[in-house]
């Protein structure tokens, strides 16, 4: 097979990298307990092992929706406050009242609406998390649980309601990690596969049932799915068969330590996770929350969740040099976005609303990142029509500078007022432009400077 016949050797598709903004949706049974210990995500990898061999990273993982994995370590965080509110209560009866009670009276146009007005182009959803709850009806028999999947086609109305937005939709589906089918608790993120037989066509059917009923443009994967390459192969040639501009995520022969690296076979983007270590080789997205919790969280609250800010900082950081962000939001159990996270979705839609061009279809410039005499950073993008400066913060007077060189007939204007060209002038270290007056406090002021070859970096 040659490279030209070959439908794994195509490029990433333009929309992807053009969209740079992503929504993720975390909801499962696990958000009625909604409650994880409050650790910091990257500490945890480098702990030791405890005596009996259980890494501190699961025993006080900080996302909400593996409750039931860290739940069947004992004397583990989520363990005793578990046997504090819900005694002896299994897992399985937040499963049945998720399906029984809560999957039939929720609604996700607000997730749709918030995912639109955040600036979001794409949402992806957690149509199966790790407790292997399917979030929509699967013709797929569980072999161990009875009726072990919604009765409400939640995937399929989430996605027409995205859809309804002008926004892509992609399916998360937890391909190698599912209790239902082995033992807990998992204590190894390389050992993660059920090694019952009957697991791995039950998942590899759900995914083909995903894809055909959904067409989704996004298909992420966690935890690996152990399939020989040939038939991974064609399950990936068979998907872009059905959706020609879809992208996969690396984590279908990822797991554990590798997801900052392309797949050896195929995958159209590295997924670094509460981390913005993005190469600039291959295309990346970087995906965490809002706040420290993958699931809904409790605990979370104004202290743990990032300011609008900060969100927007992360955004242009990463956009700089060359990523997407996927920001995860966590409904509660009744399906509703937390007050916080949705002020927070609404504050930076409002930035990318005036200053979204240099954000929107750019490509990381020469130099990334620089700094003004304030030491405020400063974020580069590049268009074909324009270099973008952002400026994290707000300069404290009615000026702001730039470490670049302007050619003389550079124009210079604010983002938001492209039609408005300011007056600027060569400083020791770069240009400084005039501001029409002292900007309020913003998360960051955004200066255009046309044309694209009149602009160079400064030493």
């Amino acid at each position: 097979m040659t490279a030209a016949t070959d439908p794994l050797a195509r490029p990433t598709p333009p929309w992807y990298d053009e969209a740079k903004l992503g929504l993720f949706v975390h909801w499962s049974p696990a958000s009625i307990p909604g409650w994880a210990p409050l650790a910091r995500v990257q500490d945890l990898w480098d702990l030791p092992d405890d005596p009996d061999g259980i890494p501190k990273l699961w025993r006080s993982l900080p996302h909400a929706a593996m409750y039931q994995h860290a739940l069947a370590i004992p004397a583990s965080p989520t363990a005793r406050h578990h046997a504090e509110h819900y005694g002896a209560q299994p897992y399985d009866a937040f499963v049945e009242r998720f399906r029984d009670e809560l999957v039939p009276a929720c609604d996700p146009g607000p997730w749709a609406d918030l995912a639109a007005a955040s600036g979001a182009r794409y949402v992806v959803l957690t149509t199966k998390l790790t407790d292997g709850f399917p979030l929509w009806p699967t013709a797929q028999s569980h072999p161990h649980k009875r009726d072990w999947r919604a009765q409400r086609d939640l995937v399929g109305e989430t996605a027409a309601a995205v859809r309804a937005k002008g926004l892509r939709f992609g399916t998360y589906y937890c391909g190698g990690l599912d209790p239902t089918f082995g033992p807990l608790p998992v204590t190894s993120l390389t050992e993660t596969i059920p090694h019952d037989p009957r697991y791995l066509p039950y998942a590899v059917a759900q995914w083909r049932e995903l894809i055909e009923r959904y067409q989704p443009s996004v298909l992420w994967n966690d935890f690996g799915l152990p399939l020989p390459e040939d038939e991974l192969r064609a399950f990936f040639a068979d998907y872009l068969a059905r959706v020609p501009d879809g992208v996969v995520n690396n984590r279908f022969q990822a797991t554990g330590g590798t997801t900052e690296q392309p797949s050896p076979l195929f995958s159209d983007f590295t997924t670094p996770e509460y981390s913005t270590a993005g190469s600039p080789d291959w295309k990346w997205e970087a995906t965490r929350a809002i706040g420290r919790s993958f699931g809904y969280n409790r605990l979370d609250s104004e202290r743990t969740y990032l300011s609008v800010a900060e969100l927007v900082h992360l955004l242009a950081d990463v956009v700089a040099r060359g990523g997407n962000l996927l920001l995860n939001v966590n409904p509660t159990a009744t399906g509703e976005l937390p007050a916080a996270e949705a002020q927070r979705l609404l504050g930076l839609g409002w930035w990318l609303r005036t200053d979204g061009a240099a954000i929107y279809g750019t490509r990381p410039w020469t130099r990334n990142a620089g700094i003004t005499p304030e030491g405020l950073p400063i974020r580069y993008t590049a268009s074909p029509d324009a270099i973008h400066a952002i400026v994290l913060g707000s300069p404290r007077g009615a000026a702001a500078d730039l470490d670049v060189f302007l050619a003389d007939d550079a124009v210079v204007a604010l983002e938001r007022l492209p039609g408005a060209p300011l007056r600027w002038s060569t400083t020791p270290t770069g240009v400084r432009v005039e501001l029409p007056e002292a900007p309020d406090e913003r998360p960051a002021l955004t200066l255009r400077l046309t044309p694209p070859d009149a602009v160079r970096p400064a030493a």
